[in-house]
């Protein structure tokens, strides 16, 4: 199939990667590319593509380097930069002549698009509802329309009165090659991610201090002045920052650790940190937000996010849990192979809803209007 990758565009998809969706993108399209599918990432212009896969920019380069997300989050500039490149991103869907489009965007546009324009898309939702969207996706449903969360917790997120049909629910998976099992560990604990406030970076590191457990912190340093107020203070000979590591680097660090402390402040929607961690055995260490005990199960301990103490007590805990168990749960539930056919599975789903839904019309030409500014998406000439 000739397929469409719609990434998120505030970082490169390029590693070291910034944060999950950005490696869930390049992934995914690598993945797919893998499987003989002819793909297409839209994405920033300095995105790095795996092997065989042809970048088309949606934007010169990711928006992040001209409005950082702290300084111009919710502003007008930065959705209108953002509206402006996604309508770009609108026409040349429609000009593609894909069989699918997988939407990885969290832009509203998209799927407002594929609902008019009966374009078989699949859209990812890799984040609890915000207004925008959370509109867009309610209003765009439809058979070739469909939707993707990576926990039944999300899917109740999303949907509070019940899934749709069109919904599914995919977990994310991981190349298990790329997180080589360790069998033992050197008694330290780890912690991998955005170092920013709604990943709770400070409580693993009170926790860590508490339980006096060694911890390693690695990840970039997305909000500097929260790192520099509730982290750098505490680095020392027990806490240490390893910087913000690429592919192999990063597994044989984490893999080479006792534990991991997976810490979200927020409405986790699966943990891509927890089950790469997993991979290499080394058990978790959780505070129990959103989906996090769905996803890492027998592998993990956990914490309510308020307790510090008992974040210490889940991280002695966690030691104890056989690393062959906590690869196993990867193995069984979270690979890039599974991942990979379910979303196959929805897309199919979605060309045949297309299919159905166009077998006894024919459609005049379509003029798509899109009108950035005030938030609008306008099709001429299709039938309702």
């Amino acid at each position: 199939m000739r397929i469409a990758v719609v990434a998120h565009v505030r970082h490169p998809i390029a590693p070291p990667f910034r944060g999950g969706m950005e490696a869930h993108s390049w992934h995914l399209a690598d993945a797919l590319a893998r499987r003989g599918h002819a793909v297409t990432l839209m994405a920033s212009g300095d995105s790095a593509p795996p092997p065989g896969v042809t970048v088309l920019p949606s934007f010169a380069e990711h928006y992040d380097q001209r409005f950082p997300w702290h300084d111009y989050h919710g502003s007008q500039v930065l959705n209108d930069h953002v509206d402006d490149g996604f309508a770009g991103v609108c026409r040349a869907l429609l000009d593609g002549n894909f069989d699918i489009v997988h939407n990885n965007s969290l832009h509203r546009y998209p799927p407002r698009l594929a609902r008019a324009c009966r374009l078989p898309m699949v859209t990812s939702l890799h984040v609890p509802p915000f207004d925008a969207l959370r509109r867009a996706v309610h209003e765009s449903a439809a058979a070739w329309c469909r939707f993707t969360v990576p926990s039944r917790r999300q899917a109740d997120v999303w949907w509070p009165m019940g899934a749709p049909e069109a919904a599914h629910v995919v977990p994310n998976g991981i190349a298990p090659d790329l997180w080589p099992f360790r069998d033992t560990g050197d008694g330290s604990a780890v912690w991998s991610g955005r170092i920013t406030p709604t990943k709770g970076t400070h409580f693993a590191v009170q926790a860590a201090l508490m339980a006096r457990v060694p911890l390693t912190l690695y990840g970039t340093i997305e909000h500097r002045d929260y790192f520099e107020e509730t982290v750098r203070p505490f680095l020392g000979p027990d806490i240490r920052y390893g910087g913000h590591l690429e592919g192999a680097a990063l597994a044989a660090a984490i893999g080479a650790a006792s534990v991991l402390l997976f810490t979200p402040l927020w409405e986790e929607p699966f943990g891509l940190a927890a089950v790469e961690a997993m991979a290499t055995g080394v058990p978790v260490a959780a505070i129990d937000m959103g989906a996090v005990r769905e996803v890492i199960g027998e592998a993990g301990t956990y914490a309510q996010a308020d307790d510090v103490s008992g974040l210490a007590n889940a991280l002695r805990a966690a030691m104890a849990i056989p690393r062959r168990t906590v690869r196993d749960r990867v193995l069984r539930l979270y690979t890039t192979d599974r991942m990979i056919a379910g979303y196959e599975e929805a897309y199919a789903m979605a060309r045949a809803g297309r299919s159905a839904f166009r077998a006894d019309r024919t459609f005049p030409p379509i003029e798509l209007r899109i009108a950035p500014r005030t938030a609008t998406l306008a099709v001429v000439g299709l039938p309702q």
